[in-house]
């Protein structure tokens, strides 16, 4: 059991929040949910032990393992990745290694009654039980498993961590943390860098494997699936609702709906008092009656109602240019790099008007034929962009395209057209960027807002075909949900690559599935092709 006692975090006279409380228990999977800001990711950084509060403690048992994976790392390693995920064994490894040596100095020693041997056997008897209590562990089975579990295949075992990703090497630290076994694992956004069979196994683990969980995610059906219990940080307090997000929302909801109740009727009660106060006031038969209402008044406590919620907000295309009927036909596509072949027989083609998915293990060629499309690349095959096709497109890299010399109101400004320009503060107010923010300049920003500014950008540019690689991956919940919106308002050609489900479920009505060298096409949206991949990826497992 860990407790939380009275913390508080305080910038200057800025207070994040102030005197939260409350219990982690085993087997409590927990989603820690809040508007950015609102302290989530510190509150984590707490319980890790990587951040002191201004007042208050965490307290745990002193043998209790917490584990924290950061949205953002990483250091460089030399290791292998093998090597590098084995490193979550270093402790039981020493131990071993300590013990072996005791013993062989207990074979070769003939001072057997002298008190160094019989430091010697109690020092034996006291790592032993340490490793007993450990259970037999079956190592590198272990690094295996949790290393296919999470996308690698064994050919990437000896491969340096060097030369993977950021995202891959995130992979790295995620199986190190989930092979401690530790009894409390603290996860910021840890869907990011998945793909959605690595989602789905990381569910499973956590469910049926993971001591206590604390998340926080903006990937709707990951929480959901996952999490019995939902924490909300909101203006400097805690809410804490034993059930799922779902659920939570509807409590959230309720919630809100009392607190508007409350505070108005306290308001119209202010209200009166003040004009009786004002009307009286100088009345002398009246004195005492003023004097008792203004000290009730100046004694109020007055009420709050958490976070405006603007989710009503929407956020519109502009009318796309008529294309041809078919955007994008593909005939027998293939690209290798050297011997190496990503994908082969790639044929298919896509209606004016269809919204469709790109998935599949990353690795397996979706941004590979996204980069053929867009003609970037060589490949073998035929690819036609039908007449009139006008392409806006959103790299995971994006973001670095920006000019880092302009704010961000400029950003906007310069590509927004017609009516959407008297909507600019709205739409920049839509992707959590306030009014102190507009004149940041881009140089400035962090990873994660050059990324929504980007697509901000986009959405401004009158296209008929928008292809989308991972767009949700800095984006809230709210700020999803609008530009979910968006996407199935848009009346053009719609490719999206995501790992997103929640995010793609009602959006798309066909499936290209990357995997084993060939692109499959599937005429379904993506729960029922879930549905239906998930019983075929347990049996591959069982197999």
């Amino acid at each position: 059991m860990i407790s939380v006692d009275g913390l508080a975090v305080e910038f200057g006279s800025t207070t994040l929040f102030k005197d939260i409380s409350f219990v982690i228990n085993e087997k409590d999977r927990i989603a820690l949910m809040g508007k950015n800001g609102a302290g989530k990711s510190t509150l984590l950084k707490i319980l890790a032990g990587i951040k002191t509060p201004s007042s208050g403690k965490v307290s745990a048992p002193k043998e209790a393992i917490i584990a924290y994976l950061p949205q953002h790392l990483m250091s460089e390693s030399k290791l292998s990745v093998f090597e590098e995920a084995s490193q979550a064994f270093s402790q039981a490894l020493g131990l071993q290694a300590e013990l072996d040596d005791l013993n062989e100095q207990l074979t070769i020693r003939t001072d057997y009654e002298s008190e160094e041997y019989y430091s010697i056997i109690e020092k034996v008897s006291d790592l032993s039980e340490k490793l007993y209590s450990q259970g037999e562990i079956n190592f590198d089975a272990e690094v295996e498993k949790i290393l296919l579990g999470l996308g690698f295949v064994c050919s990437d075992f000896k491969r340096l961590t060097s030369v993977f990703s950021g995202g891959w090497r995130m992979r790295i630290e995620l199986a190190k943390i989930l092979l401690q076994n530790p009894d409390l694992i603290l996860l910021d956004e840890p869907t990011n860098h998945l793909d959605i069979e690595s989602v789905q196994w990381l569910e499973e683990f956590l469910i049926n494997s993971a001591k206590a969980v604390m998340v926080i995610s903006h990937d709707r059906a990951f929480i959901d699936n996952i999490t019995t219990r939902t924490i909300e940080v909101t203006m400097g307090k805690i809410y804490d609702y034993k059930v799922n997000y779902s659920k939570y929302l509807e409590l959230r909801k309720e919630r809100r709906v009392q607190q508007q109740k409350a505070y108005d009727e306290q308001q119209k009660f202010i209200a009166d008092n003040q004009a009786f106060i004002d009307r009286f006031r100088g009345t002398y038969s009246k004195t005492l009656s003023v004097q008792s209402r203004v000290k009730m008044l100046e004694k109020l406590t007055i009420l709050e109602v958490d976070e405006v919620d603007t989710s009503h907000l929407k956020l519109r295309f502009p009318p796309s240019p008529r294309s041809g009927n078919y955007p994008v036909t593909a005939e027998n596509v293939f690209k290798k790099y050297d011997d190496h072949l990503v994908f082969a027989g790639a044929s298919f083609s896509i209606t004016r008007g269809e919204k469709v998915a790109f998935v599949g293990k990353n690795g397996e060629g979706k941004s590979t034929l996204i980069q053929a499309i867009m003609g970037e690349i060589e490949y073998g095959g035929k690819l036609t962009l039908g007449h009139n096709t006008q392409i806006g497109y959103f790299a995971q890299n994006e973001a670095s395209k920006l000019n880092e010399n302009l704010s961000v109101f400029q950003t906007i400004d310069d590509v927004a057209k017609g009516d959407i320009r008297t909507k600019i503060k709205d739409i920049l107010g839509a992707f959590m960027f306030g009014g102190e923010e507009w004149e940041k300049k881009v140089k400035i920003l962090s990873g994660g807002e050059k990324t929504r500014l980007a697509m901000i950008k986009l959405l401004l540019e009158p296209v008929n075909l928008l292809i989308l690689d991972e767009p949700t991956n800095h984006l809230d919940m709210r700020t999803k949900d609008i530009l979910k919106q968006a996407l199935l308002d848009y009346d053009g050609t719609l490719i999206l690559v995501s790992h997103d489900r929640d995010f793609l479920s009602g959006m798309v009505s066909k499936i290209y599935e990357f995997g084993n060298k060939q692109v499959k096409e599937h005429l379904e949206g993506i729960s029922e092709f879930l549905a239906r991949k998930k019983m075929e990826h347990l049996r591959e497992l069982e197999a």
